[in-house]
């Protein structure tokens, strides 16, 4: 196939689209499990829900950019409820039971999207103002995908502020080290471990309207990406905000480039970056040994 310069630039955009989504779900994944230790397998039907509420608010409002604030308010209401009335009475007990019961969770949430939306899947078009494309020098890439790239960039540094500079973030942040500390200052960790399960919860939302337009819409869309931002933070670490944007960037190119170079290679690729960094780092980029114990 022809390449030069500007094919592998216009890669590696590509790679950094998708990275932003990785990046997305795993900081959802990493704050739940920072905080909760709680592995919600979950997460990919909440990215598809997002995508599907998306779809909806935006066909009852005509307007993307509604659609883009309400999916996820919607999406992180339902993880307030999940985390209330199912994942909560498991805590305390072993590991292996809220990975179980958000694992079947997300079998009923792909059958109930079948139900009402059905098997087929539907067309989500970006807003009229971001479907052209800008010309990079380079080559044209799609005004969208870069719109993709600055809102994730803008929900990072948000986030980061929320943790860094405000006594919630700080309490979340402590949270994380020493939960019985936390309480014995007389902070209801309850609360927290509620909204952080929603924040998590309403950021896979976010990043199931962002790749709508970009790869439809369909029941089954989180079940092969749940299984990558797992790989996600894996590699940057367990817990690890910063691991779960570095990796999440990382792993986004090594897909693209690979899909471009060789495709063959696509669908197993993140599993060997993954084998190779837990090899030299058995924590992953930034993580810390024995969260899983």
């Amino acid at each position: 196939m022809p390449f030069d310069a500007a094919t592998l630039l216009s890669q590696l955009f590509t790679g950094l689209v998708l990275g932003t989504i990785y990046v997305l779900l795993a900081l959802g994944l990493s704050l739940i499990f920072g905080l909760l230790t709680v592995v919600n397998f979950s997460h990919g039907s909440f990215y598809m829900l997002g995508a599907y509420l998306g779809f909806f608010v935006l066909g009852f409002t005509k307007n993307f950019w509604i659609a883009l604030v309400v999916a996820p308010l919607l999406l992180g209401l339902l993880g307030l409820l999940t985390e209330r009335w199912l994942v909560r009475p498991l805590y305390g007990r072993s590991i292996d039971d809220p990975l179980l019961l958000t694992f079947g969770l997300s079998l009923v949430l792909v059958e109930a999207a079948r139900l009402v939306w059905g098997k087929m899947g539907l067309t989500f078009d970006p807003p009229a103002a971001l479907a052209g494309a800008v010309n990079l020098g380079f080559t044209y890439f799609p005004a969208y995908r870069l719109f993709v790239i600055a809102a994730t960039a803008v929900v990072v540094v948000a986030l980061w502020l929320f943790l860094e500079r405000t006594t919630l973030g700080l309490v979340i942040r402590a949270g994380t080290r020493d939960a019985l500390i936390v309480r014995a200052l007389g902070i209801n960790l309850n609360l927290v471990w509620l909204l952080v399960f929603g924040i998590g919860c309403a950021l896979a939302g976010l990043a199931g309207v962002l790749a709508a337009p970009m790869r439809g819409v369909y029941p089954e869309m989180g079940v092969t990406i749940v299984i990558e931002s797992f790989v996600v933070v894996v590699v940057g670490g367990m817990g690890s905000l910063l691991g779960a944007i570095v990796a999440g960037l990382l792993i986004g190119e090594v897909v693209s480039l690979t899909t471009f170079f060789a495709p063959k290679m696509a669908d197993i690729v993140v599993f060997l970056v993954m084998a190779v960094v837990l090899l030299v780092r058995p924590s992953g980029f930034f993580g810390e040994a024995g969260l899983m114990e």
